[in-house]
């Protein structure tokens, strides 16, 4: 054979084999996986476009550097449920309960411990002397004995002291009488060592009793204390 036929004929051989890679390469992509031409070192081939070249048996897609949208990765949370308790049911949680075990029905303080609540002491036995904020022994006794009930509870109780005046007299002056009045019934609890009260004065706007007659204005010079 002359060197011309066999030149013809390697010529003819390298154009099938292109062919056949060409074939190969269109039918990798026909079926819809991607692959990219890369360079001795690894790294994707592209063009003067910026676009890969595809090419057989390169890497397959997809590739975030050809532009290929990437797969998002499904991220699972779980639901924790964080369960509080309230073992007594006083309406404060066991975390922050300082007395467990209240006894069902019991006013509690804000840590959960019992105090002596919904009291009111109307202190009309013994009523102040007339234009006097000086408290009787009866009204001593009642303020000694609601000291020792707070005392004894676990819980912390606020004490609110209003005091009350007749009619008798100016209203101004009957109001500032009416504080001067509570204000001794506070000093004597707070000898007693209770802490926490708030001192109202009302005047004579609260009458229980008819201030008309003496035993009525009587009965309306007086304290009421409240604790919750």
């Amino acid at each position: 054979m002359g060197k011309s036929k066999r030149k013809n004929l390697a010529v003819a051989m390298a154009a099938l084999g292109l062919v056949a890679g060409m074939s190969i390469a269109t039918q990798a992509m026909a079926e819809g996986e991607r692959h990219y031409a890369v360079d001795g070192s690894g790294g994707v081939v592209k063009n003067t476009g910026g676009n890969c070249w595809r090419a057989a048996g390169g890497r397959p897609s997809p590739l975030e550097a050809c532009g290929d949208e990437m797969p998002v990765e499904e991220v699972v949370v779980e639901e924790v449920v964080v369960v509080v308790l309230d073992s007594d049911g006083d309406g404060v949680n066991d975390d922050i309960d300082k007395c467990p075990g209240t006894r069902a029905g019991a006013a509690v303080d804000q840590w959960g411990c019992e105090v002596v609540a919904n009291l009111t002491i109307d202190l009309v036995e013994g009523e102040f002397a007339f234009d006097s904020a000086v408290l009787t022994p009866a009204m001593k006794a009642a303020l000694d004995d609601l000291a020792n009930q707070i005392k004894e509870s676990k819980g912390h109780e606020v004490v609110t002291i209003i005091g009350h005046t007749d009619s008798t007299g100016p209203e101004g002056y009957n109001l500032k009488l009416s504080e001067r009045r509570a204000q001794a019934a506070a000093d004597h609890l707070e000898a007693q060592g209770i802490d926490s009260i708030t001192v109202i004065g009302k005047g004579e706007l609260e009458p229980v009793a008819d201030n008309s007659t003496r035993d009525g204005r009587a009965m309306n010079r007086r304290i009421e204390v409240t604790t919750h």
